[in-house]
C-alpha cells in the first residue's frame, strides 16, 4: 500500500461529512479532485470503503474502521507539529469550540487576534443548534461552548461575554406607525420559529409563555439565516437576535417593530465543564478572552450600543 497523508485527510473528511460535496467545501478543493483522491485511495483496498445508494454516499463498516485508523494517524502527525512548535517556544495544539448558530456572528471577533498571535494553534469550530452544542460539552469533546441559554443539568463554569438582544422584526413592506405596540399585535402577525433545540427558540418560547402572548405560529425553519430570508421575503415575522440582523436593518431589508417589553435580553456566555483540565491552548484562550473581552466588545460591537 502506498497511500498518502493527503488521501487519509480527504477520506476522513468524506467519512465525517458522508458527502464528497461537503468534504470538498471544507477542504477547499474541487469535487473532481476529491473524487479522484477517493478513487486512488480505494484502489489500494480489496474491500469497498464507500457505497452509493440512491445517489447518497455511505461509508461501509470497513470504511468506518479505516476512518478511525486515519484519524489516529493524522492526530499523531499533528502531535509532531505541536511538539516541534512547543520546543521552539510557540503555543501549539487544538482549540475546540462549539457555538450556537447565532453565535457565529460573535465568536470570530474573540478568536481573530488570538489565532494571529499563535500560528501553531489549530481551531475546530462547530456551529450548530443549542441541543448539539450542549451535547458536545456534556461529552467533553470541546474545550468551550458559546451559548445564550445556560444548561441546567451540567456543572459548568462561565465567563460573560456580552448582552444578547432579541427584537420582533418584519420586512419593510408594511408600515408600523405606533411608537410602542402592546402584546395584542401578536394576534395579527404570523410568527416564524426556529427548530426545536435552538437557543433562540427557547428564549422566544419562554418569553411568550411568561407573558401569555397570543401568537400565531406560521412555520418552522432550521437556521437563523433561513428565518431571516423568510422574513425579508414577507412570509411572516419573527423574534430575532439583533447581532444577526444589523446589516439588514441598515440596508432597509428589515425593520424592528416596537413592542412593549422588548427587547428580550439574554447574555452570551463562554462556558466549560466544572473542574475541566485545560490544555495549554485552552487555558491561554480563556486568559486572552477574560483580558481582552471589554476591548473587543468596545471596538467590534459598538454599533449595537
Amino acid at each position: 500500500m502506498n497511500y498518502t497523508l493527503h488521501q487519509l485527510q480527504i477520506f476522513l473528511k468524506i467519512a465525517e461529512k458522508q458527502s464528497i460535496t461537503k468534504a470538498s467545501e471544507e477542504l477547499h478543493l474541487t469535487q473532481p479532485a476529491v473524487s479522484i483522491q477517493l478513487k486512488n485511495f480505494q484502489d489500494q483496498f480489496p474491500i469497498p470503503l464507500t457505497e452509493v445508494i440512491g445517489r447518497k454516499l455511505y461509508v461501509t463498516d470497513f470504511g468506518k474502521e479505516i476512518a478511525i485508523a486515519a484519524k489516529k494517524i493524522i492526530d499523531e502527525v499533528n502531535q509532531i507539529s505541536y511538539k516541534t512548535n512547543a520546543y521552539q517556544g510557540q503555543l501549539s495544539g487544538i482549540l475546540k469550540i462549539s457555538v450556537v448558530s447565532t453565535g457565529k456572528y460573535i465568536i470570530p471577533y474573540f478568536l481573530s487576534d488570538f489565532m494571529k498571535q499563535h500560528e501553531g494553534v489549530d481551531l475546530v469550530l462547530d456551529v450548530t443548534n443549542k441541543q448539539k452544542v450542549i451535547k458536545s460539552l456534556e461529552e467533553n469533546t470541546v474545550d468551550f461552548s458559546l451559548v445564550s441559554v445556560l444548561p441546567t443539568h451540567l456543572k459548568i463554569e462561565k465567563t460573560k461575554l456580552m448582552e444578547n438582544q432579541l427584537f420582533l422584526v418584519g420586512n419593510t413592506s408594511e408600515q408600523f406607525h405606533k411608537k410602542n405596540y402592546n402584546k395584542s399585535i401578536f394576534t395579527e402577525l404570523p410568527l416564524i420559529y426556529r427548530e426545536p433545540g435552538s437557543g433562540t427558540r427557547h428564549t422566544m418560547e419562554a418569553y411568550i409563555e411568561r407573558n401569555d402572548l397570543p401568537v400565531r405560529k406560521k412555520m418552522e425553519l432550521t437556521s437563523n439565516e433561513a428565518v431571516k430570508q423568510a422574513v425579508i421575503a414577507g412570509l411572516g415575522y419573527s423574534i430575532m437576535p439583533l447581532i444577526g440582523i444589523r446589516n439588514d436593518l441598515e440596508a432597509g431589508r428589515l425593520q424592528i417593530i416596537p413592542v412593549k417589553g422588548f427587547p428580550i435580553k439574554t447574555i452570551w456566555n463562554l462556558i466549560w465543564l466544572k473542574n475541566k483540565k485545560f490544555s495549554p491552548v485552552a487555558e491561554a484562550f480563556l486568559n486572552y478572552v477574560e483580558d481582552k473581552k471589554d476591548e473587543i466588545i468596545k471596538n467590534k460591537f459598538h454599533i449595537l450600543n
